[in-house]
């Protein structure tokens, strides 16, 4: 699938969980007034943090989006990143600090008993809502998993796409969250002790604390310059040998610009012997060749110093048709 219907999914996969996280965020806050809860005034918390998170995934969409331009040549894609590490910072501050905090408060309080029904409808609601956003996410990356013959975790763990990863991870998180915060209420009906429900408090905010780890760390490395994967190197070296006017390549990196966006560096030997203006332009030529491919932001090549060692695909079959 090109990077713009991508891109397209991606917001549509955003504005799924938009929707559904502000609703959630709602209930969860009536029921936290209603009923004092330190696991549903987690519950709220994180809801509430991940809906700023997907107005930040919004914005990352939007702004990555734009095309390139001469300030620019590899275009907006990394603001992709910068975006969503927002996002994931929010969910750190906005979701675990809060969540562990109130919960460390609660504990030893001897908080009185809450309107159980409360909790159990608004949660059970959650979960709901929850799921539809999960299934979404879900969908998107399972597919894309499929188009590259990797598990859907692998592959959500290891895309270039952030915004995917971040709904991904927010809305599993929200699911697992939801539960944790059912047993603590659950327990703390039983036992009559509160106890149960701000420990809930606690490890809601401490899954939320892991997922923004997980997400600030991959956004980083992103934006430092992340490699692309050998499955992007070798269809970039075939794409590279098929054309006419290369005869080798010596040297080739590719690096993430933005989702489903590389930068390609390749060093290569041309077919024949011209002179050094027409090398130029045929380097040129092929340059804008790959530039063709949506998957590639820009593209350099130079001429390959004398004597290197070419660099073969793994499969010498792909070259077949050449």
């Amino acid at each position: 699938m090109p990077p713009r219907k991508r891109s397209a999914q991606s917001l549509l996969t955003v504005l799924f969980a938009l929707g559904a996280n502000l609703l959630v965020a709602l209930a969860k806050t009536f029921a936290a007034m209603i009923t004092g809860s330190a696991s549903m005034v987690a519950e709220a918390a994180h809801s509430w943090a991940d809906t700023g998170n997907e107005v930040f995934l919004v914005q990352a969409e939007r702004r990555a989006a734009r095309p390139s331009d001469d300030l620019h040549p590899t275009g907006y894609g990394r603001e992709a990143y910068v975006w969503s590490l927002f996002a994931a910072v929010g969910l750190f501050t906005a979701g675990a600090v809060v969540s562990i905090l109130h919960g460390f408060s609660q504990l030893g309080t001897g908080e009185p008993d809450s309107d159980y029904l409360v909790n159990y409808i608004v949660l059970a609601v959650a979960f709901v809502f929850e799921g539809i956003s999960f299934a979404q996410s879900f969908r998107q990356a399972r597919s894309m998993a499929a188009e590259r013959d990797t598990g859907t975790l692998e592959h959500v763990l290891s895309t270039s796409n952030p915004t995917l990863r971040a709904v991904f991870a927010e809305d599993a998180a929200a699911l697992i969250g939801l539960v944790i915060a059912f047993l603590g209420v659950l327990l703390h009906e039983l036992t009559g002790d509160a106890v149960y429900d701000a420990v809930g408090s606690i490890l809601v905010g401490i899954l939320l604390a892991f997922v923004a780890v997980v997400l600030i760390d991959r956004n980083r490395r992103f934006l430092l310059g992340e490699p692309a994967p050998d499955r992007v190197n070798q269809a970039a070296l075939i794409a590279l040998l098929q054309n006419p006017q290369v005869d080798k390549v010596t040297y080739l990196h590719l690096e993430y610009v933005g989702p489903e966006r590389v930068f390609l560096v390749a060093a290569v030997d041309l077919v024949g012997d011209d002179r050094e203006s027409d090398v130029a332009d045929d380097l040129y030529t092929v340059e804008q060749d790959l530039k063709r491919n949506e998957h590639i932001a820009e593209a350099v090549l130079t001429l390959s110093r004398r004597g290197l060692p070419a660099l073969l695909p793994h499969d010498p079959d792909a070259l077949e048709s050449r």
